[in-house]
């Protein structure tokens, strides 16, 4: 799926996993910070309108700072409003060409229009102005696939009894909507991603204590002293999945967090207060989340650690995702635990 750096309505809308930073070294003085940070607050609550108003002005204080600039394209694009958002994008690009963000929004936009070829483009010079921005690979890999796959529709309408396009086209298919080869209207999704302002500023940290997850039937209590622990089965690891998921989709971010072990691998090596309050906001951010686990298969490393495979459907009220993950647990003195976690490269 592709991932747009900001939020985004229309039927292709999609958000970035775990929100990409538009990283910009400008200075800014107080009273626009403020207008910007308003903005971008407003933008997270829906509040679109009010949003574009604060954003605006900024930029009539500041026409040409590139954050201001970036988030009202980011307002335009989640009011659909395309046809302004794009000149934006592509301006920054002109003025800034270090910014990795707007060619991968650029990139979007042009393949929620079917334009894959310019939104491979776009994504191709995202990736030369910073070769790790790890969104900018994936939302080029969902743009060659949904590429290969016109081409093997092409190849079938010019040869009906082509087997090869056949297999080759429902691996695409199986690839971006989980759907059973063979199984009739498979279509893969048009999708994007997006990222927030770096103006943006989480909300603190609860001060309340972070609950225990939310069914105990998934999160063993400790071993009494002296009793031998029972071996988990592959039902009581996939219960543990199943109630981290029931946290996250009722955005109890204390119950969410408690899944996740002393020692968890943050995806990027931040450190894990940072990675927390990441979370925290990303979890709040939406009205409503929904977070299915479908085909979960358990692989027992030892009787204190396992594997995790399932696919992931995400959806909230503004984005939609479905993809593989792993998660690495560990058995602790609390129970089942999240050491790390783990996407398909």
């Amino acid at each position: 799926m592709l991932y747009l750096a900001g939020p985004e309505k229309a039927s292709w809308k999609r958000l970035l996993r775990g929100c990409a930073v538009l990283a910009l070294t400008l200075a800014a003085n107080a009273a626009r910070a403020d207008d910007i940070q308003d903005a971008s607050q407003m933008l997270r609550s829906g509040q679109h309108q009010q949003a574009l108003e604060r954003v605006n002005k900024a930029l009539a204080a500041k026409p040409r700072d590139a954050q201001a600039r970036f988030l009202k394209g980011l307002i335009l694009t989640e009011q659909g409003n395309t046809k302004e958002a794009v000149p934006i994008f592509q301006k920054l690009t002109e003025d800034f060409p270090d910014l990795p963000e707007p060619y991968n929004n650029l990139a979007v936009i042009y393949a929620a229009q079917g334009q894959y070829d310019k939104a491979r483009a776009s994504l191709e010079q995202s990736i030369r102005t910073h070769p790790s921005y790890a969104t900018a690979y994936e939302n080029l890999g969902d743009v060659y696939s949904k590429l290969a796959s016109q081409a093997y529709d092409k190849a079938l309408q010019l040869d009906s009894s082509n087997s090869a396009a056949q297999n080759k086209l429902a691996l695409v298919r199986e690839l971006f909507t989980g759907t059973p080869r063979g199984a009739a209207g498979a279509k893969p999704p048009a999708t994007v991603a997006a990222a927030t302002p770096a103006a943006t500023k989480p909300p603190a940290p609860s001060d309340t204590k972070a609950a225990p997850p939310a069914s105990a039937a998934t999160a063993p209590a400790p071993d009494k002293a002296g009793a031998k622990p029972a071996a988990a089965s592959g039902d009581d690891l996939v219960q543990v999945v199943n109630a981290w998921a029931a946290a996250w989709s009722k955005r109890n971010v204390d119950a969410y967090l408690a899944f996740y072990a002393k020692d968890f691998k943050t995806p990027k090596g931040e450190a894990r207060a940072a990675w927390e309050e990441g979370r925290r906001t990303r979890i709040l951010a939406p009205k409503s989340i929904s977070v299915k686990v479908e085909g979960a298969k358990v692989s027992m490393g030892s009787d204190k650690q396992a594997s995790v495979t399932f696919r992931q459907k995400y959806k909230s009220d503004t984005i939609s995702a479905n993809g593989m993950k792993t998660l690495v647990l560990v058995k602790t003195d609390a129970g089942w635990r999240i050491q790390q976690e783990k996407v398909p490269n």
